[in-house]
Order: structure tokens, then C-alpha cells, then sequence
């Protein structure tokens, strides 16, 4: 493929969650003018200072090449689909891991923008082919899973399907690198490549944990400093989210079987609120 030096002129993100929020800003950054959709009016305040936090934090380590308010002029939030303009590059959905949710702001998104605007999801787990079934084209649609938190993470997963289009692949990976982050492809399956592992591996320490081989601090210790691993198992399922990484469990468990099962220390843990480091404790103590 040739290397692209540039990202789209413009950008929709569709939900100004962490993710959403952390997509935008590093597009923005890198000179997109960048639309993010919310659900509704009352999102639209907090999603904005989500991106105005994450460029501030970048400024104070040296990692932004302008003022954070020159960023942020650069990004607008609304609450309204139809208000994205019709000849926006890329359309990022990065809306909760509900296939009916994702389907629904997909094809609501196609009907607004132009027949050349590339449609990309950002799920972690679940068929690209499946949910670009909902689309008019889904030759311009494929996966795009950046990874939490958006602004420091290299890695972007481009996940395609077997209708998606080369040039529509080629075009996400030179935006990929256009944003100074890596690209890997692969095909659609369950899980893709980093969450089917990463899940797994996951799963099995919640597992150690649940029968007494060690506590949480040494699990995550001995993956960093044994394997390499810049974050332990528990400590990553913290960051993602205790409840993110169950849904994705489920999904893989009813997909790829019994060794996707989640535990039920997860299972308590999640019901007790106790999701990671946005409620303030998971596996370790965030507060």
C-alpha cells in the first residue's frame, strides 16, 4: 500500500464515551475537524470535556504540537445524527457493545452521509460481517479497534470482512499511520486477534485469583516484569472495565466455547459495581 501522510480532513465519531472521546482528540490533533455524536443534549457538555481533559493531559507531557484550545476548536458535539456533513471522510462508531445499538447508529449514519464516506466500527469482539449485513454497502465498512487509553495506545486493529474493499482497507491504514499508530489486519472472527487473546489471558488470571494461587499484585507483576507485559492481566481488565470485559466474554463464550467462560468472581464483581478503575476499585484499589 502507499504510505499516507494525512488524516481525513473530516471525522464523525459516534459517542463521546472514553473511547469516542479519546478517537477524537487524537484525530483532532493531528488536524481533522472532527464531529462527535451523543445519544442525547445532556451527553453533549460531558463528552466535550472528555476531549478537553485528554488534550489538556497531552500538553502537560509535551505530546501536542498546538495549544489544547486550538485542538478543541477543531471538534464540535452535538447530539444530532443528521447534523454530520454529508461529505465527511470516516465515520467511527464507538457507541456500547450492543449489536442492536451498533446496527441501528450504522445504518441511521449511511443514510446521512455520501455513497465515498468509509463506515468503521470500533468493537473489540464482535462480526464486522455481521453487522455490515445491516448496510446498503457494506464494501465501505470495516472494524477499526483502537485501544483504551486512544491517545497513548500504537495500535489500531483494522478487522475486515470478506465484503470490504482494498482501497477501503488501504485508505484506514494510511489514516492509521497518518495518526503515528500502527496498523495490523486481520480478518473478521470472533474476537479478532488482540481481544481473543487478551481476554483469555485475562480470564485465566481471574481464574488464579479465584482459587488462591495469588493475589492480584503478584499475578500482575510476574506477566510484566516475567513475559514483558507493560500491564498485568488483572490491572488491563481494570482499565478496560470489569463490565466491558464480561460482555465480551459472553460473546466469545457462545462463539468460540467453554474456555471463554467467565468466572465467577467476574460475574460477582460486576454485580456488586465493582468495575475497575472507573468505579474506583476492581481488581486493585483505584481510589
Amino acid at each position: 500500500m502507499d504510505e499516507v501522510t494525512a488524516v481525513p480532513d473530516s471525522v464523525a465519531v459516534i459517542g463521546g464515551g472514553r473511547m469516542g472521546a479519546g478517537i477524537a482528540q487524537v484525530f483532532a490533533a493531528s488536524g481533522a475537524a472532527v464531529s462527535v455524536v451523543e445519544g442525547d443534549e445532556s451527553s453533549v457538555a460531558a463528552a466535550r470535556q472528555r476531549v478537553a481533559d485528554g488534550l489538556a493531559k497531552a500538553a502537560e507531557r509535551g505530546k501536542l504540537a498546538e495549544e489544547p484550545s486550538v485542538v478543541l476548536d477543531r471538534v464540535a458535539v452535538f447530539a444530532d445524527l443528521a447534523r454530520v456533513s454529508r461529505d465527511v471522510a470516516l465515520v467511527v462508531e464507538a457507541v456500547p457493545e450492543r449489536p442492536e445499538l451498533k446496527v441501528d447508529v450504522l445504518t441511521r449514519a449511511e443514510k446521512v452521509v455520501s455513497e465515498s464516506t468509509v463506515l468503521a466500527t470500533n468493537t473489540s469482539s464482535l462480526s464486522i460481517a455481521e453487522l455490515g449485513a445491516a448496510l446498503r454497502e457494506p464494501g465501505r465498512f470495516l472494524g477499526m479497534h483502537f485501544f483504551n487509553p486512544v491517545p497513548a495506545s500504537k495500535l489500531v486493529e483494522v478487522v475486515t470482512a470478506p465484503e470490504t474493499r482494498a482501497e477501503v482497507t488501504d485508505s484506514v491504514r494510511g489514516w492509521v499511520r497518518a495518526l503515528g499508530k500502527t496498523d495490523v489486519v486481520v480478518r473478521d472472527s470472533p474476537g479478532f486477534a488482540t481481544s481473543r487473546l487478551g481476554v483469555l489471558l485475562g480470564l485465566e488470571a481471574i481464574r488464579m485469583l479465584e482459587e488462591g494461587v495469588a493475589d492480584a499484585e503478584a499475578i500482575d507483576t510476574a506477566m510484566e516484569l516475567g513475559y514483558r507485559h507493560p500491564m498485568g492481566p488483572l490491572r488491563s481488565t481494570d482499565l478496560v472495565g470489569l463490565d466491558v470485559r464480561l460482555a465480551i466474554a459472553e460473546y466469545l463464550h457462545s462463539t468460540l466455547g467453554e474456555r471463554f467462560a467467565p468466572p465467577k468472581l467476574l460475574r460477582d464483581k460486576v454485580a456488586a459495581g465493582e468495575l475497575g478503575r472507573k468505579s474506583g476499585r476492581g481488581f486493585h484499589d483505584w481510589s
